[in-house]
Formats: structure tokens, C-alpha cells, sequence
């Protein structure tokens, strides 16, 4: 993405989730300032950091006592709860030069668990307060550390490349040198010349698809930049076959909302469904039933509907796991949907005699 491209996307982030984005890009691209910008259009300070050159106390603050307790001053840079809304920008996160000052930053750019506030050792960071992350790639033309996939996988990463018509924009609004720019116009390929492609070695897991929920949930980016969000979380793989599934819309399993809720609408797509799409649509069914278990009328029919239309060996398996759930075991074993039911029963019942 280019600086532009970026500065819409740290908007949507930091004013409407939790999350820690970290802009990765080469020398002179425009990472600080563009961040820089985004504070002043959405109304907050700008509270920069730079770790390369800070040891632990500058982060943690120094230690005194009072009384017989131990307590840490808050650092200077902090900024105070009852200050305007501000940005912390973390600058030159894998620059810092001691190790136990990139352990004690780790704790501060991973964002807060749901209802707690971002922390650093001691200090809380009331909650109007965000914190972004800049960061040059590692590709062996800087002197920075390798940051470990645990500190990664606890930030958003958004590779911002140079683009001439980007700079363009910008060296008009600035009323750069004319002949600057003219010369430029012609000549693009000596705006800046990328370095190796930048490569953090992201990859899926758990957090990171609960982030892309996030952003999904209260973020609107345009085009084709929700996918390259997605590949600074999950990794381009997994952000591109996301985005596909997205698109194929025909051949998406169906919800356990779908089916609890709207099974006169989708019964011919369930009976249509492929093995392989079924057990998707099965776990959904079964997760979504495990956390709310209870069933109203018109829900349980749906699910025994839903039972009957599938192959006799995906039924008896969904049935043996939903006779777990206590709740829905009760709905299902009612004499009515002995036609759906009952033969599962019987074969789990025998099973179980004869061991």
C-alpha cells in the first residue's frame, strides 16, 4: 500500500479498535509523517517514541519506595488519563538496542485484553489513548534486531511501498520545487528504490483471525486494501484464499444462523451441500449450540429439519455430538422426531452395550 492508502487505514484502526498497527517500510517513505497527519485529522496528540534510543527505565520510569512498598515513576512521555485523546508512536521498535528494553515495549504494544487497559509494567494507558508501531524490514540493509513471532503476531503489519502518483499528490499539496517535481514526472524510477520485498514472516493463528474479526466488525477499508490488512495479520496465503472464500458466496457453507433461522429459505442449498461443506456448516451448528444451547420451538424443528437431509453417516455423528449438549440431547429425544432421531439412538445405545 502507499503512504495514502496507509493513512485511511490508521484512521478506521485507531479510532474505532483496540488494535496495534505497525507500518513497516523503507527509509524516507513517509511512515512518520504520514502518522503524523492522521493525529491531526482525527483530532489527537502525537506523542512520539523512539525506542533505539531508550533503555527499560525510560519506559518503566525509575524505582522508589514509600513506606514498604516499591513503586515506578511514570515516564515523562506518558500520557496522562485526563489528557486529550493521543497517539504513542512507538518508533524504531526493532531498533532498540538492549533486549530487555524490546521485552519491557512487548507488554505495551500487545493490545488489552477486553475490558482492561494497555499496560507497562506498573502504568495503565487510559483507554482514548492508542499506540502505532513503525518499523524498518529487516532485510539486512538496516541494523535492526529480528523481532520474534509472538511480539508479531501481536500487531497488524502494513507494508507501505513507494508510489510516484502518491508522491505526487503530496509534493503538489506541499508546493514542492517545480523542477523537482517535473523532473520526477518523467523520471519516477529515482523517487526511491525499494530494498527487498518485505517480508515478516506473518502467519495464521488464532489471535490474528480474532483481529481480522475486529477489523472486519468496525473497519471499512476501501478496494482491494481489506485484503492486504488481512496478509499483515494472516499472511498473504491465508488473506487471499479468505478473500476468495468471501467472493464465492454460491458455494459458502451455510450458517448455524442460516439454518436456526432462515431454514425455509436454505433447505434446498443444505440438501445441495457437498460432505466436505456440511461439516462446516456442522461444527458452526455445533459451536453456536454449545455457547447458547437453548432452543425455541421453531429453532429445534430447523435443527431436526436440518438432521433429516443429511447422509446417514454425517447425522449420526452430529446427533452423537449433540446429545452432549444436555439442552438440545432433551429438544432432539422427543418422540415427535423419532423419524430423525431415533435410529441414531439405537445404534449409539447398542454401541455403547457391547463395549
Amino acid at each position: 500500500m502507499n503512504v495514502e492508502q496507509m493513512k485511511a487505514v490508521l484512521k478506521e484502526m485507531l479510532t474505532t479498535t483496540d488494535l496495534t498497527p505497525c507500518v513497516v517500510g523503507h527509509r524516507g517513505v513517509g511512515k512518520t509523517a504520514g502518522i503524523v497527519q492522521v493525529c491531526r485529522e482525527i483530532g489527537r496528540e502525537y506523542v512520539p517514541i523512539r525506542l533505539g534510543q531508550m533503555e527499560v527505565g525510560d519506559l518503566v520510569g525509575i524505582p522508589f519506595r514509600e513506606g514498604d512498598r516499591m513503586y515506578w515513576s511514570r515516564p515523562a512521555w506518558w500520557p496522562d488519563d485526563t489528557a486529550p485523546p493521543a497517539v504513542v508512536h512507538c518508533d524504531e521498535l526493532n531498533r532498540a538496542q538492549q533486549e530487555d528494553t524490546l521485552q519491557a515495549i512487548f507488554q505495551f504494544v500487545e493490545p488489552p485484553a477486553e475490558g482492561l487497559q494497555r499496560a507497562l509494567h506498573t502504568h495503565r494507558l487510559a483507554p482514548h489513548h492508542k499506540v502505532v508501531v513503525t518499523i524498518n524490514p529487516p532485510d539486512g540493509s538496516y541494523q535492526v534486531a529480528t523481532l520474534d513471532r509472538a511480539l508479531i503476531d501481536r500487531m497488524v503489519m502494513l507494508y507501505v511501498e513507494t508510489d510516484y502518483q502518491c508522491w505526487a499528490r503530496y509534493a503538489a499539496v506541499r508546493e514542492l520545487d517545480g523542477d523537482v517535481r517535473g523532473f520526477l514526472s518523467g523520471n519516477s524510477s529515482f523517487l526511491a528504490r525499494q530494498g527487498a520485498a518485505m517480508d515478516m514472516q506473518v502467519e495464521p493463528t488464532e489471535r490474528g483471525w480474532e483481529m481480522i474479526s475486529t477489523l472486519r466488525r468496525h473497519c471499512r477499508f476501501p478496494g482491494d486494501l481489506a485484503m492486504e490488512v488481512y496478509a499483515g495479520i494472516v499472511g498473504k496465503e491465508a488473506a487471499i484464499t479468505f478473500m476468495r472464500w468471501l467472493a464465492d458466496r454460491a458455494g459458502r457453507p451455510l450458517t448455524a444462523q442460516e439454518v436456526l433461522d432462515n431454514w425455509s429459505e436454505v433447505a434446498d442449498r443444505a440438501k445441495a451441500q457437498r460432505d466436505d461443506v456440511q461439516a462446516a456448516t456442522i461444527n458452526d451448528l455445533l459451536a453456536t449450540l454449545q455457547v447458547r444451547p437453548e432452543l425455541g420451538p421453531e429453532r429445534e424443528e430447523h435443527l431436526v429439519a436440518y438432521l433429516a437431509v443429511l447422509p446417514r453417516d454425517l447425522r449420526f455423528g452430529f446427533i452423537k455430538s449433540l446429545l452432549r449438549i444436555p439442552a438440545v440431547a432433551m429438544a432432539i429425544s422427543q418422540d415427535r422426531y423419532d423419524a430423525v432421531v431415533f435410529d441414531a439412538i439405537r445404534v449409539f445405545s447398542a454401541e455403547a452395550q457391547a463395549a
